[in-house]
């Protein structure tokens, strides 16, 4: 597989092809897509982009990748936002797909999703911040909300780092 030269492999997982993925964007929007529906590409083809797969909005950029063999109510996703919000949704809530797809998470301005992740429950969280800081707890801690909310705050940001961090955001 060739690529750009500013371009990387961010993410890879492996999936089978009736899983699901999902496609978490940094507009707290969650879209399907059918492994099987993803272009299958030789040694030499550079691929395709993600969003012209999932049809997402214009300047919408797609922050996390969760493959799903069955939405069921024993695990949940865990997302995580820039600010340090954290919310726990149980993975059945997310087993209806829709074209458009579908509110996962509350974000609001200034913020946006890093990370997705399902987990059993049972899991440690462990956050940290571009200054150092970091902080784990346990996933029990999260009480598991519906999908059109933000979720709970996990760790908190100084001030300054805050500034910062929005500081580089603006230069980028």
């Amino acid at each position: 597989m060739t690529a750009k030269e500013d371009d990387f492999i961010e993410q890879m997982f492996v999936a089978n092809t009736h899983d699901n993925i999902l496609c978490f964007s940094s507009r707290g929007q969650v879209y399907w897509l059918k492994v099987y529906d993803i272009p299958q590409g030789g040694r030499a083809t550079r691929g395709r982009a993600i969003v012209n797969l999932i049809g997402c909005s214009p300047g919408e950029r797609v922050e996390a990748f969760v493959s799903v063999k069955e939405f069921d109510d024993q695990h949940y996703i865990v997302m995580s936002t820039r600010k340090g919000i954290v919310k726990k949704t149980v993975l059945s809530a997310y087993g209806k797909p829709r074209k458009g797809g579908i509110y996962a998470i509350d974000i609001r301005e200034g913020d946006k999703l890093i990370q997705a992740r399902i987990t059993n429950g049972e899991h440690d969280i462990l956050l940290g911040t571009h200054e150092g800081k970091s902080i784990r707890f346990s996933e029990g801690n999260i009480r598991a909300s519906g999908r059109k909310t933000m979720g709970v705050k996990g760790i908190k940001l100084s001030s300054r780092s805050e500034e910062r961090r929005v500081g580089k955001e603006c230069r980028s």
